[in-house]
């Protein structure tokens, strides 16, 4: 249970995906505009990273590496079955959001199948390959990365609609702060590495 836990943090705040990985970063800027929806979009990434967690370890571990097919030769497919996975994982999050909350998938607009090519989800399945979890610690760290991902993009969510209203100099409208302040809420996230 502590093991999971230490992932479970580690993973949210200490190698935070789009702070420290520097994955996931296209919708983190996209979709950052109002809280409201980076919190939608947030929890759209939360849902599919801990469900493509779950499944792609099912996958891996039950037909890609199984030695009973093909002597567990399959592992160089992993990449493009995960991309798979996850492609129809996000499809199943759009038709749901779609039947269910339709503001919310109207505001998320273009965004939400950005989920599908975010490196975040993907870099996910390979890194829980990578370090060979278990199928339970993959989706804890799954977990752990979606959490920190929504937390991430919540908070320059709220900086940037305070930001508005912010007396900010020609040059740095628009991007250029935007950028500013993801690097330092990068070096605010840096000060948790003594944490583990």
């Amino acid at each position: 249970m502590k093991e999971l836990l230490i992932i479970a943090i580690g993973s949210a705040l200490v190698n935070n995906v789009v702070l420290s990985q520097f994955l996931g970063i296209c919708p983190f800027l996209g979709v950052s505009k109002k809280v409201q929806t980076a919190a939608g979009m947030g929890g759209a990434v939360v849902f599919v990273i801990t469900i493509a967690s779950f499944v792609t370890g099912l996958v891996y571990k039950f037909i890609l590496a199984n030695k009973a097919i093909l002597n567990g030769k399959l592992v160089y497919l992993q990449t493009i079955v995960f991309i798979l996975v996850i492609a129809c994982l996000v499809q199943f999050v759009e038709m749901f959001l779609q039947k269910s909350m339709p503001s919310l998938y109207q505001a998320l607009g273009v965004y939400l199948p950005l989920i599908t090519t975010n490196c975040a989800v993907l870099g996910v399945a390979l890194t829980n390959v990578q370090k060979e979890y278990s199928i339970l610690t993959g989706v804890i760290n799954g977990l752990g990365t979606s959490v920190g991902f929504l937390i991430a993009i919540v908070i320059l969510a709220g900086i940037r609609e305070k930001m508005e209203y912010n007396d900010v100099s020609e040059s740095f409208k628009g991007t250029p702060i935007v950028l500013i302040t993801a690097s330092l809420m990068a070096i605010a996230f840096f000060g948790f590495s003594g944490l583990i």
